[in-house]
């Protein structure tokens, strides 16, 4: 690499046609380029190559001039990576590396990394015991420990009770349906692949059943139970979904990425003439939560439309009926002063979205919330309502999560928050510390007070030197430390450590149940 950096060889772009490109791939023994131009032959376009000396590579770029600018580099790391699906068992090596035009570059981005390491939840929020996995049970499917399960409950129960407050009904749905089922909803034709199969998919003698990948066409039946009047219009239904989509291993990532998720999943069926009040308020309902979470400010914001280009194999609906709900997406956006980045092909099957996009630490995006308008699936299930003038009409559908992927959202929330939640999401909100065992009984009377006030409370009453203690709390991140000493057993007070304030000074027991309670009450940051 450094010979080559020396050198500053040109990279040189060409295109061929997919024949001549299989030819060339084929010629060089690159079996595995050679599936890779199979899978995009049928559109009829060239394909792009990149040269470098005698090293040819089919890559779409784009790619620097010449490497003549490259001073500074550095390989990070060497994993194991399959080609196509894991079960296959082709495994491949994958290589990380950096490049930057000065070393000072490099040093800055090397060192940033070393402090990402520190908030990356893959890491911390195994060494804090909020989840793990285990090799026999399956890539993507991670356990959460007893900490972070208490997390999500208690996120779930606060996103339920505020949509609740929000005219939405709560269903519970099941986890999955026939085969026939999805063939009415589309995700037969447009979603297979990322489907967890129970059966043979192609033995229609044979009954099939699939895991659910979403919500709506089992919510949809909710609708459909018996007639509705335009009086009925909008229907806010949500549910705490667990979904299943069968990603590719080299996917995986904590929990950011894996294969069975909670969601707190929405669809809302309304008519045309309300469709911007209602997308309205799920962004609204969105930001709120993502707010009260910490993590808003770090969202941005992506109108997620069609690739005309390419509209049969993924896409349903026509190119008119596509135009008028991106038009009816923008119009909204624009009305509601959403600073939004545009991207092609990233739209769902049935219509366009807005998708809340945030990055972890490493500067990976994912979506975190979606926001979609769907003109096209009412139709597949007959979900008519009589409008005011009697006649038969078919709704319009929002499609939307309010706080997302549950498991992606603790993620962020651990790299966020460097694994020091807010109190009132913490698993552990107070932890008492009696110096000695002298004091073991008055820690006990306070955690009874608190516990009975619904806080998540603990008293360390082992019998070791208060500095091991501490340390424990420390690195365990308790947001609230209470050293109980004989002086403060005396006065009826508590020495407080804080995570965010620091040493407090010795404060009576009322005055710092207020203080805790209002902390918890106000959902501070």
């Amino acid at each position: 690499m450094k010979k080559l950096a020396k050198e500053g060889c040109a990279l040189e772009r060409f295109e061929l046609p997919a024949d001549e490109a299989v030819k060339l791939m084929e010629e060089r023994g690159e079996t595995y380029k050679v599936e890779l131009i199979h899978k995009h032959d049928d559109r009829g376009e060239a394909l792009s190559f990149y040269k470098q000396g005698d090293f040819v590579d089919l890559c779409a770029g784009p790619h620097l001039m010449s490497v003549a600018p490259v001073k500074a580099f550095k390989l990070l790391s060497c994993t194991g990576a399959y080609w196509g699906k894991a079960d296959e068992g082709r495994q491949l090596s994958r290589i990380y590396g950096t490049a930057f035009p000065k070393a000072s570059l490099l040093e800055a981005h090397l060192k940033a990394m070393e402090e990402a390491k520190l908030r990356d939840h893959n890491k911390l929020g195994r060494e804090l015991e909020y989840f793990t996995t285990v090799d026999t049970i399956g890539q993507g499917l991670p356990v959460l420990l007893p900490k972070g399960a208490r997390v999500v409950q208690l996120l779930q129960r606060w996103v339920e009770d505020v949509e609740q407050s929000k005219g939405c009904l709560l269903t519970k749905t099941p986890l999955f349906a026939k085969r026939e089922f999805y063939k009415i909803s589309g995700h037969w034709d447009h979603y297979l692949d990322g489907m967890f199969i129970l059966g043979d998919p192609y033995d229609e003698e044979k009954e099939c059943f699939a895991l659910r990948p979403m919500t709506c066409p089992f919510q949809y039946q909710v609708f459909l139970n018996k007639p509705r009047s335009y009086r009925d219009l909008p229907m806010r239904l949500t549910e705490t979904s667990t979904l299943f989509r069968n990603e590719d291993s080299g996917e995986m990532h904590g929990l950011i990425r894996v294969r069975q998720f909670t969601i707190s999943e929405g669809h809302y069926i309304l008519r045309p003439d309300q469709l911007e009040d209602e997308f309205s308020g799920c962004l609204e309902l969105a930001k709120y939560m993502l707010d009260t979470v910490g993590l808003l400010q770090d969202c941005t914001f992506r109108f997620s439309q069609w690739d005309p280009a390419n509209p049969n194999n993924k896409y349903e609906g026509t190119k008119e009926q596509w135009e008028e709900a991106q038009a009816a997406m923008k119009k909204i956006l624009d009305d509601l002063g959403v600073d939004y980045d545009i991207g092609i092909d990233e739209a769902a099957f049935y219509g366009p979205k807005l998708d809340i996009q945030y990055k972890n630490v490493y500067g990976k995006e994912d979506t975190l919330v979606t926001i979609q308008i769907d003109m096209l699936l009412a139709q597949r299930f007959g979900m008519y309502y009589v409008d005011k003038d009697g006649q038969k009409k078919l709704p319009y559908i929002i499609h939307r999560t309010s706080l997302g992927c549950y498991e992606r959202t603790l993620a962020y929330m651990i790299e966020h928050f460097a694994g020091v939640l807010p109190l009132w999401l913490a698993p552990e909100q107070v932890r008492l510390m009696p110096i000695t065992a002298a004091q073991n009984d008055y820690a006990r009377s306070i955690a009874e007070k608190l516990t009975n006030l619904g806080m998540r409370v603990t008293v360390d009453d082992r019998d070791v030197n208060i500095g091991p203690k501490i340390k424990n709390g420390r690195l365990e991140r308790i947001p609230y430390m209470l050293i109980i000493g004989e002086k403060e057993a005396e006065s009826g007070t508590v020495t407080v450590r804080s995570r965010k304030e620091g040493e407090l000074p010795d404060m009576p027991v009322s005055d710092l149940i207020n203080k805790l309670v209002e902390e918890v009450a106000t959902k501070a940051k």
